[in-house]
């Protein structure tokens, strides 16, 4: 069954998906217990099936952590820089709960942990202000509470840090494998939407779209005219480090057609724009603004340059937005990742006339890490978002990767269990070399060493490579993908190659040749096996070719070139002879006038070199006096060389 996006879902599938329990967690979590992706589920089950263990911890905050990419994030939160004052005081150290009890009645939000962590451009000195005026608050307050000469009046007030949920909602179904699980985004619902939770399914099944084409605006100067209709859509918005980037995209998918004649579907891309400036300070970090804040303003060449670009960048970016309030106030989501106090000023103001506001219920964050602000990664964001993730794990695996950590341990978490190494068997390790070695020579285009290892180690063509590749599973998929014309023809008229297998993405062989001499190489081989070797139709070849064919096409495509090559050069060398009998006649007439002036004045004129050139090329067009002066060059060297063999 083919799973797409939420909005594209198969109709058996609406019918019997059913939404699995979803485990509550409480508080605010650190970057261990962040709710588990479909990307963090699959190398956690390769971790079980005795892959490479990734697991590190923190001694003094006695935490384990699956990745050295979120220890480092732990190093960096509050959690552990309290610790750290803690131990320098004598104290022991605190755990998760404890922690998050001491920082619930503060007003303030910690450090700056709901940036995004993928843009490493940001602005790192606004983080570290805020990270230690918390900790320094937090600590000022113990000291306050502790001495009782103080008379401070304080009341406790505890701020709400969230849902607590995690980003993704898991649906099942008989009509799917009994260990699958499909996984939908809880973002791209609105929050009277997630209150319903238990109407989810139904939500599910309204917000199915029949895929249409895009509607065709005619945007003047990046303005919507404002009755046009286009249909559901999102706004995407990213900025960081001097990018920005924005897009509009319908929820309907676009029907296209591939060159196989199947049908594909895409996103359908309303409106995009992206804008980038020289803003952060190279090899400093940074944004001039912030170093300006905490520094003085700078004088030089370069601090001024970047203070003119960030208020170049502010007022193109709010210029955009004004020109996409149509589109952006019917959009039914937005979707906006800006790091940074001057970034948020940048898009939330506020400014007359602003478009986005921080308190509009369709805000979004984007519930994964992102890169660079760039229209590629707007659309990867998209993806990601709206299309329906498959999970192999048990419901009690998935239910234990979401479990909220122990109150009754909260600070001694069980360290992961290292994976024991399997060794691999010896059919393994010798389909793994047989891979290597067909790579290496498909790559090479090498045909008769190609079919001699085929032959003396007995491997059939459709010989499956280990570790298996996605894309290319077969070596008639990686000769295809290739454009090895050559190869295709040899593995499919000698070697025996199935044309009929697809790979991960459900695509033939034939479908990943990209240019036609390939394609060819499969026509030619459909036309010498014949129509009863395989099925052509399944394998999406097109009508047989044969090679007298394709030669006679070659020779005749090849004599229309000449031939046109050919009629070229006489055109040019008619050209060229043309302008030389006009200028040769323009310059006796010249002189002619010259001539009869002189005898009747009693003087011949004398003119300079450049003015009889410019009296030369007076009246003519540019290309025209481009090939009189490469004419009179060539004259001019045909002269000298004369002189010198004379």
């Amino acid at each position: 069954m083919l799973i797409t996006t939420v909005f594209d879902l198969p109709k058996e599938l609406l019918s019997t998906i059913t939404l699995k329990n979803q485990p509550v967690r409480s508080g605010r979590e650190t970057p261990s217990r962040i709710s588990t992706t479909t990307s963090e589920l699959s190398e956690r089950s390769e971790a079980e099936d005795g892959g490479p263990a990734k697991a590190t911890s923190c001694n003094l905050c006695t935490l384990a952590f699956p990745s050295v990419a979120e220890q480092r994030n732990h190093v960096r939160s509050d959690l552990h820089g309290y610790n750290i004052k803690q131990k320098m005081k004598g104290l022991k150290p605190v755990g998760e709960a404890d922690f998050e009890k001491l920082i619930g009645e503060l007003e303030e939000s910690i450090s700056g942990s709901e940036s995004s962590e993928s843009d490493e451009e940001e602005d790192e000195q606004d983080g570290a202000k805020a990270k230690e005026s918390t900790l320094s608050a937090l600590l000022k307050r113990q000291a306050k509470i502790s001495n009782p000469e103080l008379d401070v009046f304080f009341t406790p007030r505890k701020k709400q840090r969230g849902s607590g949920k995690p980003p993704l909602l898991w649906f099942t179904s008989p009509a799917l494998p009994e260990n699958m699980s499909l996984g939908i985004y809880r973002a791209i619902f609105t929050e009277a939407e997630q209150e319903e939770e238990s109407q989810i399914v139904e939500i599910i099944r309204n917000k199915q779209l029949l895929p249409t084409e895009p509607p065709k605006i005619k945007l003047e100067g990046g303005v919507s005219p404002p009755d046009a209709n286009t249909g559901p859509h999102y706004f995407l918005c990213m900025i960081g480090g001097g990018h920005f980037a924005a897009m509009i995209v319908g929820l309907a998918p676009k029907v296209g057609k591939r060159h196989t004649g199947a049908d594909e579907r895409s996103a359908a891309v309303i409106a995009h724009k992206t804008f980038h400036r020289y803003t952060t300070r190279r090899k400093q970090g940074g944004s001039q603004s912030a170093n300006d804040s905490s520094k003085g303003a700078a004088h030089s060449a370069g601090s001024s340059l970047r203070r003119y670009n960030e208020a170049a960048l502010t007022n193109e970016v709010r210029d955009l937005l004004n020109d996409w309030k149509t589109m952006i106030d019917t959009a039914d989501l937005l979707f906006i990742r800006a790091t940074g106090s001057t970034n948020r000023r940048t898009l939330f103001g506020p400014y007359d006339g602003q478009v986005l506001r921080n308190n509009d219920p369709r805000n979004r964050g984007f519930p994964f890490s992102t890169r660079r602000a760039t229209q590629k990664e707007l659309m990867r964001a998209f993806v990601e978002l709206t299309r329906v993730k498959k999970s192999t794990l048990e419901e009690a695996a998935i239910m234990a990767l979401n479990a909220p950590q122990s109150e009754t341990s909260p600070s001694t978490p069980p360290l992961p269990k290292s994976p024991k190494y399997v060794k691999p068997s010896k059919e393994d390790e010798t389909a793994a070399l047989h891979t290597s070695q067909l790579i290496s020579i498909i790559k090479r285009s090498k045909v008769p060493a190609l079919l001699n290892y085929l032959s003396t180690n007995n491997i059939p063509a459709t010989f499956t490579f280990v570790p298996p590749n996605y894309h290319s599973p077969t070596p008639l998929h990686l000769a295809a993908s290739l454009n090895s014309a050559p190869v295709v023809l040899a593995l499919l008229t000698k070697a025996g190659a199935d044309p009929t297998i697809i790979n991960s993405d459900a695509r033939t062989s034939f479908s990943l040749a990209g240019d036609r001499a390939t394609r060819d190489a499969f026509r030619v081989a459909r036309s010498e096996l014949g129509e009863s070797s395989w099925d052509w139709e399944k394998a999406g070849v097109p009508a047989p070719l044969s090679k007298t064919e394709v030669e006679k096409r070659e020779a005749r495509e090849k004599a229309e070139k000449a031939a046109e090559g050919k009629a070229e050069a006489e055109r040019r060398k008619a050209e060229t002879e043309r302008l030389r009998k006009e200028s040769e006649a323009e310059e006796a007439k010249r002189r002619e006038k010259g001539v009869g002036k002189g005898k009747k004045l009693g003087v011949v004129a004398e003119k300079t070199a450049a003015e009889r050139r410019e009296e030369d090329t007076r009246g003519l067009t540019p290309e025209a006096r481009v090939r009189l002066e490469r004419e009179r060059r060539a004259r001019a060297a045909e002269e000298r060389i004369r002189r010198l063999q004379g």
